[in-house]
This record gives structure tokens, sequence and C-alpha cells, in this order.
């Protein structure tokens, strides 16, 4: 392993792909950018495995003349950026990489209790994995990650249920609700936040945003817990005088 340091690189795969030394944008090709972002998303893997993984539809040897000409790039072009073990590529560990924020935020949320702040709710937001990217691998973590920004933003809104902070439970399950239309609990706990709120309006609205897209789309209905839902919500308001 090479032994200088990289300090001064940043990472960034949320939201667009960029690369930054000590604060100043890289240029760097396209196939460079697909190698570095699979170090920085999977990890440590063998020469083998990269090739396969971004070269696909290449022979064996095509491949691995494809990797190696990228990593010769990058070894050049960014000195101490990539680092070496035995037949192991990895991104040195001193690279920031914003998708690894993302990712110790959410195992916080899931580990340790939401006890995070109602901030996780933005930084959960904008976790847009590499959009505009379609290789398969990339898909593979998109969805990854776009399931696992979905739990975390559905026990945030539990929490903040639980305690009363209902503006934050609705904005996290509002953010949930749009990364995922179709995703019913979303939906329901979004449905609970107007509620408990007084915003009977508002609720009424989701359901029926809800009703409609589900029919649309998957010629279904919604379950019967919305309907619960709504009904006590109704049984609870006093009659008017």
């Amino acid at each position: 392993m090479d032994g200088t340091s990289c300090q001064g690189w940043e990472l960034k795969l949320l939201g667009y792909w960029q690369l930054k030394r000590d604060g100043q944008p890289i240029d760097v090709g396209i196939r460079q950018q697909r190698l570095i972002a699979a170090l920085a998303l999977l990890g440590a893997r063998s020469r083998h495995f990269l090739a396969g993984r971004l070269w696909p539809d290449s022979s064996d040897s095509q491949a691995a003349g494809s990797l190696r000409a990228s990593v010769f790039q990058v070894t050049h072009q960014l000195p101490n950026l990539l680092c070496y073990s035995n037949d192991s590529i990895f991104l040195d560990p001193d690279v920031k990489v914003d998708f690894n924020t993302v990712r110790w935020l959410m195992a916080d949320i899931e580990n340790a209790g939401p006890d995070v702040g109602a901030d996780a709710i933005d930084v959960l937001r904008n976790a847009d994995l590499l959009p505009g990217w379609y290789d398969d691998w990339v898909i593979f973590e998109q969805e990854r990650l776009q399931q696992q920004r979905l739990d975390a933003l559905e026990t945030l809104a539990k929490h903040f249920l639980l305690v009363g902070d209902l503006n934050h439970a609705i904005d996290a399950a509002h953010v949930a609700a749009s990364i995922e239309p179709l995703r019913e609990s979303a939906q329901l706990i979004l449905l609970r936040g107007h509620l408990e709120a007084g915003n009977t309006a508002w609720a009424l609205r989701v359901f029926n945003e809800f009703r409609t897209r589900l029919r649309s789309e998957l010629g279904v209905s919604p379950s019967r817990r919305f309907a619960e839902l709504l009904e006590l919500q109704t049984l609870a308001e006093p009659p008017l005088t």
C-alpha cells in the first residue's frame, strides 16, 4: 500500500458525481468516474470482480484491459486516491465520501434510535444516489439506498409522532411518500400526522390522492387501515351545534 496520505480528497455521489481535492473540482473521465464510484460504494474489491462488474458485456480479457487502463489513468492523474493490497483495489480511507455520511446516519437511526435530530430529514431528503446512471450495479445500489432511506424516514416519523412533534413527523412521512408514492406505510404515517395535527382536510386529501394513484397504477384500493383511521377521527370530532 502507498504510505502517502490522501488528505484533501472529497467525493460526492449524492445528487451528482464530483471529485474535489482541497476544495477544487477535478475533471475525471467517465470510465474513471465509474471505477472510483464502485470502490466508494462497494469497498475493496479484486481486479477480476471490478472488471466483470464495470464491463459486463466485454470478454474477460477486454474487461481486464479496460480496468488496467482506468486504474493507470487514475493512478497517474489522481495520485494517492487509490490504494492496493494483494489483488484488491480500494479508495484511500481518508477520502471523504458523502454516501458514507448518509449510510452512517441510517445506521444510527436503525441501531441507536432516532435521537439524531430533525436535521436528519433534510439529509435523507437530498440523498439520491448517482441520478442518471443506469449501470446494473448502480441501479442495485440506488434501489438498496432508497429502501434504507424509506425505512429511516418512517422510523423518524414514528418517533416524532410519539413525542408529539407533529410538524417533523409530517415532514419525514411526506419525504418518504414523495420518494415512493405507492408505499402504504409511509402514507399511513402521513395521514396519522395530519389527523393528530387536526388537519382533517389535508388527511382526506392524502387519502384521496393515494387511492386515485393506487387505482390508476395498480388497479387496487387502499387497505382498510386508512378508512379505520378516518372513521375514528370522525367519531372523535365533537358534533356541530
